[in-house]
């Protein structure tokens, strides 16, 4: 390793760090910061500007497990990172990647706990009280014993978060934290984040949902800048090719007492509703309460009992998974989307990648995309096969920011108004203010429904659900 990889000094520090990408130009442009033991920064920034990749480098990550150009130094917590063993670095910092499905290595929430404190060489004490403490402190008792691929979204987030906050590193960086969160749950990791770097933890925090953070004492905010946004297709681009072409008219979904189980456990109870095309219909509830799970259930891919019908008949929905890895497999971006279509309409796949801001990755295997970029890539194929009811997008707003949420807006509403259904299930609730219904859902099936200013106003149902409704949800306006 030679002197260079000990330094005196914590903390971390980067010197005019840049890394590029072999599959595409995006990365990293030339960075440097300083974050000190106690030191909470926010790195904010567009999709695309850099904001996971100086995580991945301010953690070691890179370049040790990614491949490209990289450049400039990287001291954390005293270790030159070129220079310094992986296993020296897994010692002093941690990562929770954006997908957090991305680091799940054992059988059981509990081994994966485990599995890191163990690599670490501690007691085995140390280690059984470590991971009683992280299962605790992450809500994560009950669930110690399931297999972490069965978790919902916002599960396998706090299982990523107590699995690498068991083991105490110097340095840790968050990669959207909060998007898979509910509002109460994201709100105590707010407060926790506080908590770790009172106890003298180095945090950078990679964020879009930006408010939850604001209110810590001493935060400190790197904005990165990011490649130019598509423009959002204006009213007189007569909708390309069939987001508003052969609109399919008036029709209720009508779903009757609709009740999943899986492994023995009830997921999903009498559910009931009728959701009518040409809304944008949003639905929330706590992490775990089977949003993912009704969603599948309601486009076939998940046995269920009960019902949910259009005139009698089984409908026809697609849906954009919350996890797109599940969904991408194709070479390039371009077969991806145009995959198995015989007669593909290219004026349609040319306003898609458009307006989607995919344009420049036409020829990029989708799995090495981003995971807002691979999300946009996965509407794109589902909206390109033209569902005849609607779509459904599980957590649509994840790795996207303001202008990217805006763009997935004006798609929906142009789905809306050819009298599709649009149905999405969301923990940003800003999101969920611009819908044209909320549903909250509850362990017994819907708490409440209605017009979103109305429903985020009613204390009674989020009290019911166990839900906080940030004041800076409560000021804004909704549609």
């Amino acid at each position: 390793m030679g002197n260079r990889s000990v330094r005196q000094g914590s903390g971390v520090r980067a010197d005019a760090v840049t890394f590029r990408y072999p599959q595409h130009d995006n990365g990293l442009p030339p960075t440097s910061i300083q974050i000190e033991p106690g030191e909470v920064v926010l790195v904010a920034g567009p999709s695309g500007s850099g904001k996971s990749t100086l995580a991945r480098c301010l953690t070691g990550i890179i370049p040790y497990l990614y491949r490209g150009v990289f450049s400039g130094t990287v001291w954390l917590d005293g270790l030159l990172t070129t220079d310094a063993p992986m296993w020296r670095i897994a010692e002093r910092a941690g990562m929770v990647f954006q997908n957090p499905a991305a680091q799940m290595l054992t059988t059981s929430a509990e081994e994966e706990i485990v599995f890191g404190l163990e690599n670490l060489g501690l007691p085995e004490d140390d280690v059984r009280e470590r991971l009683e403490q992280s299962l605790e402190r992450f809500g994560l008792l009950h669930l110690r014993s399931r297999e972490p691929r069965s978790l919902s979204g916002g599960e396998q987030q706090k299982l990523a978060l107590a699995a690498v906050v068991a083991r105490r590193p110097a340095v840790l960086g968050l990669d959207e934290p909060f998007s898979m969160l509910d509002s109460t749950a994201a709100l105590e990791l707010a407060a926790f984040v506080g908590e770790l770097a009172g106890n003298g933890a180095a945090v950078v925090v990679c964020e879009h949902r930006e408010e939850y953070l604001q209110r810590l004492p001493g935060l400190r905010t790197l904005r990165l800048d990011g490649p130019a946004h598509p423009q959002q297709a204006g009213a007189s681009a007569h909708d390309v090719g069939g987001l508003q072409d052969a609109t399919t008219g008036d029709f209720t979904l009508e779903i009757r007492g609709l009740g999943v189980e899986l492994g023995g456990r009830v997921i999903l109870r009498d559910i009931t509703a009728d959701l009518h095309g040409g809304q944008v219909v949003a639905i929330v509830g706590r992490n775990g309460v089977g949003k993912t799970t009704l969603l599948r259930a309601l486009v076939g891919l998940q046995a269920a009992r009960g019902q949910a019908l259009i005139d009698g008949a089984q409908p026809s929905f697609g849906m954009v998974f919350q996890n797109a890895d599940t969904q991408l497999f194709n070479a390039s971006v371009r077969e991806e989307i145009l995959y198995r279509i015989a007669e593909p309409d290219m004026r349609l796949y040319a306003w898609l990648i458009e307006s989607l801001g995919l344009a420049r990755y036409e020829e990029t295997p989708p799995l090495l995309l981003s995971e807002g970029e691979k999300k946009r890539v996965a509407l794109a194929t589902v909206l390109m096969r033209r569902p005849r009811h609607g779509v459904f997008l599980d957590e649509p707003a994840l790795g996207q920011d303001a202008t990217h949420k805006a763009i997935l807006m004006d798609v929906t509403r142009r789905l809306a108004r050819a009298g599709r259904l649009v149905v999405l299930t969301t923990h940003d609730l800003r999101l969920a203010a611009q819908a044209d219904r909320l549903l909250v859902l509850g362990v017994d099936g819907f708490v409440a429904a209605g017009p979103p200013a109305q429903v985020l106003r009613d204390p009674a149902c989020w009290g019911q659900v166990g839900l906080s409704v940030p004041e800076w949800v409560l000021g804004m306006e909704s549609k």
